[in-house]
């Protein structure tokens, strides 16, 4: 097909620390690559791995929306093998991403999302703030009586985060430390592969154990409700991968956001006091923080079933697109002075929770937890302040950036 563009795009080689941080910011590696503009041709690491000669990197806002918002061109399920379609139709889902939404393409995205959306509602969200509130609160107690000095990450951001989630789908309260632990161990990136393989294998058992026990007696939980509406429509592979999604979805991201928020308002004391001036001045905190953080760097890649044209670059068929949220986020398409955090600006919707159909399921229900967990420690703990140099604070080698460690003192 001639599209009546020639390919002139370079093909840059990154840095190997061009998908790291330098702390809250994308590394300055990234934005050299970017100057090269907003969407470019990259090999490397990533591109051999993919067994392609060369990826795209979109790292423009209006590229990286325009990306996920075009479903009919690109798919989020990667061909497994060169002998597999590249138009999407047949690739067969690989049986460990059975259920996870974020790998389906329309008609099974759509049927599953139908099921799941309704779980997600502010009536839903509402009735479980009283749950999520007594947790927080009960993890500054924790945070109080350790310090100070203490770590917020780990005694607050990191259980928060991921007792929400446990809450949500309804796990057992005596199961959660282990049900956590074997999460993130089989996410942290510095552990072997056997190691986090066990862990997975571990954590599948339970899901199965727990998922039988629901389809006997569902309780009041996001799964027993599932199942309570939809339990003859979806299958137990496919629970299983909706759980495995929401949780490596919104463990990591919830904690890695609460970590960095906290991070970036003891830096921006300013920005602070908008956060107890009421509801409204708090959203605004709370969204500004999400555009400027974005914890989850780069979402699933995209691939092209076929040739489609983009900022004027001919991407095709089977290409793969990795899309930047951190920088399409700090894109001044977006907002003037993209980095810099100014919870007063006006700007258009960022990308922070994707965008189409692939927008994250869980959006507002993580909104709430990041509003009600930096109110909440700032109304207990008003003098909270760093206890340890901003450059000494280190990050997680996990899929999404978080703090490792985040001592603070008040």
């Amino acid at each position: 097909m001639d599209h009546g563009i020639e390919e002139v795009a370079p093909i840059v080689r990154p840095t190997a620390n061009y998908m790291l941080r330098t702390h809250c910011d994308p590394h300055e590696d990234m934005f050299a690559l970017r100057a090269y503009g907003p969407l470019i041709r990259i090999d490397g690491e990533g591109a051999t791995q993919r067994g392609v000669d060369y990826l795209w990197q979109a790292m423009g806002y209006d590229v990286v929306r325009q990306i996920f918002s075009d479903h009919e061109n690109f798919t989020t399920r990667v061909r497994l093998t060169e002998a597999q379609p590249i138009n999407g139709e047949g690739i067969p889902i690989p049986p460990q991403m059975i259920g996870q939404i974020g790998t389906y393409d329309p008609p099974e995205h759509t049927r599953l999302r139908g099921m799941l959306t309704p779980e997600f509602t502010v009536r839903r969200i509402r009735r479980l703030e009283p749950a999520i509130q007594g947790l927080i609160d009960d993890h500054i107690d924790v945070l109080a009586a350790e310090g100070p000095p203490a770590d917020v990450q780990v005694l607050f951001a990191d259980p928060v985060g991921g007792g929400v989630l446990c809450e949500l789908l309804g796990i057992p309260r005596d199961d959660r430390n282990e049900f956590m632990r074997r999460m993130r161990q089989n996410v942290d990136l510095s552990r072997g592969y056997k190691a986090r393989a066990a862990d997975s294998a571990a954590f599948n058992r339970y899901l199965s154990s727990f998922i039988a026990l629901q389809r006997k007696d569902p309780d009041e939980g996001f799964l027993g409700m599932l199942l309570r509406d939809h339990g003859d429509d979806i299958t137990d592979e496919e629970l299983k991968g909706v759980c495995t999604a929401l949780i490596l979805g919104g463990l990591e991201t919830l904690a890695g956001m609460i970590g960095f928020g906290v991070l970036a308002l003891l830096e921006h004391p300013d920005q602070q006091r908008l956060l107890l001036a009421g509801r409204e001045e708090s959203d605004r905190v709370v969204n500004e923080l999400l555009r400027y953080l974005s914890a989850l760097q780069q979402p699933t890649p995209r691939m092209a079933v076929r040739d489609v044209v983009v900022d004027g670059q001919l991407i095709k068929a089977g290409d793969i697109v990795l899309c930047s949220i951190l920088m399409a986020n700090r894109d001044e398409a977006l907002t003037p002075n993209p980095n810099v955090l100014d919870a007063n600006r006006e700007s258009g919707p960022h990308v922070a929770f994707g965008h189409g159909i692939h927008h994250c399921i869980g959006a507002a229900v993580a909104r709430t937890v990041l509003r009600m967990a930096y109110q909440s420690l700032w109304r207990r703990l008003p003098g909270l302040r760093l206890a340890v140099p901003a450059g000494d604070v280190k990050l997680r080698n996990a899929f999404i950036d978080s703090p490792d460690r985040l001592p603070v003192a008040w």
